[in-house]
């Protein structure tokens, strides 16, 4: 797991999953795993899986050659609206791009470190399964 900031200022976790180190033979598989580990968790809300891939080429958008899917899990995780501006940090997603040999998982901090760490469980659970 790499973090890094998106455009110097938005905090990316990012998990290369090899093909030969995991059993998920492509992103809906994997988008799949996500939605039921937020299913099961009890907190979390289970939103959508956007599929990113469709959306842009329908639009003849710029996709880099090496992508030959992408998948945006969506949910959220929250359980308080202690202030209006929470909201704009919602809701979470985990990006999923499927490349030749290999599985990109991207997803941003969220505002509680635990649910980051959820988060970078689950995606780390994609490795030899």
């Amino acid at each position: 797991m790499t973090k890094s900031l998106f455009k110097d200022k938005h905090p990316i976790n990012s998990l290369i999953v090899n093909k030969s180190e995991t059993t998920f033979k492509d992103a809906n598989e994997i988008a799949n795993f996500f939605e039921n580990k937020i299913n099961n968790h009890p907190v979390a809300k289970y939103i959508s899986t956007f599929d990113n891939y469709s959306h842009t080429s329908s639009m003849n958008g710029e996709i880099a050659s090496d992508i030959k899917a992408a998948l945006v899990v969506i949910f959220c995780f929250g359980k308080a609206i202690p202030s209006p501006k929470i909201l704009a940090v919602r809701p979470r997603t985990f990006g999923i791009s499927e490349l030749e040999n290999s599985f990109s998982i991207d997803f941003m901090d969220a505002p509680n470190d635990e649910l980051t760490q959820i988060m970078t469980n689950w995606a780390k659970e994609l490795k030899n399964k």
